[in-house]
């Protein structure tokens, strides 16, 4: 519209009706800028913004209802934490925890990942995910309610035997028995000292006696108190494990603020408190357990259902490690929960926690995989790969063994995992699995089509993991399985022979013309890790072959002479010398795992019979559910009448 001067209209005039119709044209693009604005800002906007956002943006795979809500909450305007990139990196003692992680193995494997990473910085600007929405920890909370509908009697009249077995595994032979009294004591020690000069603490400094916390718990304290409830329990250490139960009640404060990984909290928190559930039937474990498995939901508001590795559990946000490759979640951390969040839904009547890991497993056989292989990194946020690095050991590890004990657990019902573990088995086999020019069998990594001839320790667990899966394979490859897991089991053996101390690195290679040891002095360390002794017992377990139990003990003598010190257990930094310098840590997983594993292995096969349950990433021992049993009105009416 152009204005001109009319006649006879003064000047002054004209000016004041500009100004009128100025004042309301102000008025008029306010009143529209405030009515567009709040359709981004207030709760009911985001189906608007479907007009303005790709769908490929805001709709995540899904399973159940969760995950929608999920993707919704974080298509909402950035909290703070989203507006301040720097808080992604963690705090200071990062390094530390890349060392001393229990699984996955980030001691250099971050660094290297991390310089790789040259794509998906969209992951930097939605780093943070948002705290859990109101509408899902209502759900939540109200399916939380009715967690008393579990009936423990019902459950263990499900059990196939008595989880102690018929004298708590006491083997019929003195000389067995005296070597498992022998790992009783060991355990005995560990705790007793860890009681006198950490109590409290997530684990012990035998060397200097006084407790370390580190940075993998967020505010959460007594890890070794919650990783030991089971050993101690199974070993009939009572004095000890009613300590352990009375610090729970008094101590274990879950309301803390702080950084925690998502998968360390997991496989200790959660799966020692379930596992100290089932065996012992007391609420105060449940109750527990149910109250920190709800602070583990808002890792998973992504746009993916993904969720991300280090969550506040005070505030509820979450984000991916800052040494992740862009940004990105890790896939032995995401692939490492079915066991224990089927358990939580199973404990408290709420199926959120189930269609949280299904949804998982939903969107794994949605992506392509290269060559039918998992690699470690995969974006939150778009859901896909960022690397094509693959590995058996660190970053990949638990993945596959979550996948065969989930089709375990489940009663051999879980069709879904049995066929996703057999397919990733296949695609091992025919891209990772080497054989040495000396007869030895190892797992290679795979990084890009390109084989590094490198397996760490905690590949190591593979063998146990084939043996255990090998009698639901193609009938045609059982013995195959079988044998492939007793090779790989030996070659791990043989990375302890060959060193001056009996005890294995963190990583062994296999060329240059060696075979089996480590080339790196930064990878001949060795850190109380109990993977080899874990497939010893299961190995010994499935084929009765008395080496097993042989190589248990050369390993129990090994950690004696040097490994043991005059306050506790300590790692080693090179297992090529016999003047051992000691690294001062007694991991809780030593106390949950190592000594776990050379209990059962020198005891009758009806402690913990692997007919009736299954052992999570840190050996809690997780029973298989038998919905038909469960389910059965017959089995209620034995259990009421009992």
């Amino acid at each position: 519209m152009v204005f001109r001067k009319l006649p006879g209209v003064s000047a002054s005039g004209m000016g004041l009706r500009l100004s009128q119709k100025f004042v309301f044209l102000l008025f008029l693009s306010g009143l529209v800028t405030l009515c567009f604005g709040a359709l981004f800002f207030l709760p009911d906007s985001v189906r608007l913004k479907r007009i303005f956002l790709s769908k490929t943006e805001i709709q995540p795979v899904t399973v159940g209802s969760g995950s929608e809500n999920d993707a919704r909450e974080h298509l909402k305007r950035p909290n703070k934490d989203q507006e301040h990139p720097k808080a992604m990196t963690p705090a200071k003692g990062d390094n530390k925890l890349k060392s001393l992680s229990r699984k996955p193995s980030v001691s250099q494997e971050g660094t290297e990942e991390r310089l790789a990473a040259g794509k998906a910085h969209e992951d930097l600007t939605l780093s943070r995910s948002k705290p859990e929405s109101a509408s899902e920890r209502a759900t939540s909370t109200d399916h939380g309610a009715n967690s008393d509908t579990f009936n423990y009697l019902k459950f263990k009249s499900c059990l196939l035997k008595p989880p102690l077995g018929r004298d708590n595994g006491k083997p019929g032979d003195p000389k067995t028995n005296e070597r498992r009294e022998r790992v009783k004591e060991m355990m005995k020690f560990a705790w007793d000292n860890y009681k006198r000069y950490a109590w409290g603490k997530n684990e012990l400094r035998p060397l200097t006696r006084n407790g370390h916390i580190g940075n993998m718990f967020g505010g959460l304290r007594g890890a070794s108190i919650i990783d030991s409830l089971d050993t101690l329990y199974i070993m009939g250490l009572m004095e000890e494990y009613n300590d352990a139960k009375e610090w729970v009640q008094s101590s274990l404060d879950l309301t803390a603020n702080g950084e925690a990984s998502l998968f360390e909290v997991n496989i200790r928190y959660v799966g020692g408190l379930l596992s100290a559930y089932y065996l012992t039937g007391e609420e105060l474990f449940k109750n527990k357990v149910v109250e920190l498995g709800e602070k583990l939901l808002p890792a998973f508001n992504t746009p993916t259902g993904i969720p991300r590795g280090v969550i506040n559990l005070g505030s509820g946000t979450s984000w991916s490690w800052g040494w992740a490759s862009a940004g990105s979640s890790i896939l032995a951390e995401f692939g490492t929960l079915h066991l224990e969040f089927v358990h939580l839904s199973e404990l408290t009547n709420n199926p959120i926690y189930k269609e949280k890991v299904m949804n998982i497993r939903k969107l794994l056989n949605k992506i392509e995989k290269p060559h039918g292989l998992y690699p470690n990194f995969l974006s939150p946020v778009s859901g896909n790969w960022v690397q094509h690095h693959v590995s058996i050991g660190g970053l990949g590890d638990s993945f596959y063994e979550y996948l065969i004990k989930s089709y375990l657990m489940s009663d051999k019902t879980d069709d879904d995992a049995k066929a996703m573990y057999y397919s990733a088995l296949e695609a091992i086999e025919a891209n990772l699995v080497q054989k040495s020019p000396g007869g030895l069998t190892y797992m290679a990594e795979w990084r890009g089509g390109i084989l590094d001839h490198k397996m760490g320790h905690l590949a190591c667990f593979s063998g146990g993991m084939i043996g255990i899966g090998a009698d639901d394979g193609a009938p045609e490859k059982r013995q195959h399985y079988l044998d492939l897991a007793a090779e790989i089991t030996h070659t791990c053996h043989e990375s302890y022979t060959r060193s001056a101390t009996k005890l294995g690195p963190e990583a062994f290679r296999f060329d240059s013309g060696a075979e089996a040891t480590a080339t790196r002095l930064s990878d001949r360390y060795y850190i109380l890790r109990p993977e080899v002794i874990e497939s010893y017992m299961y190995m010994w377990r499935l084929t009765h072959d008395p080496k097993y139990r042989e190589w248990g003990w050369e390993a129990v003598e090994a950690l004696e002479t040097h490994c043991r010190v005059e306050s506790g257990f300590s790692g080693i930094r090179d297992v090529y010398t016999m003047t051992v310098s000691h690294d001062n840590m007694q991991q809780s997983f030593f106390l949950s795992e190592t000594l776990k594993y050379l209990y059962l292995l020198f005891s009758d096969d009806d402690l913990l019979p692997l007919e009736d349950w299954v052992f999570n990433t840190e050996a809690h021992p997780l029973p298989i559910i038998r919905n038909g049993c469960l389910q059965d009105e017959a089995t209620q009416d034995k259990t009421l009448s009992e």
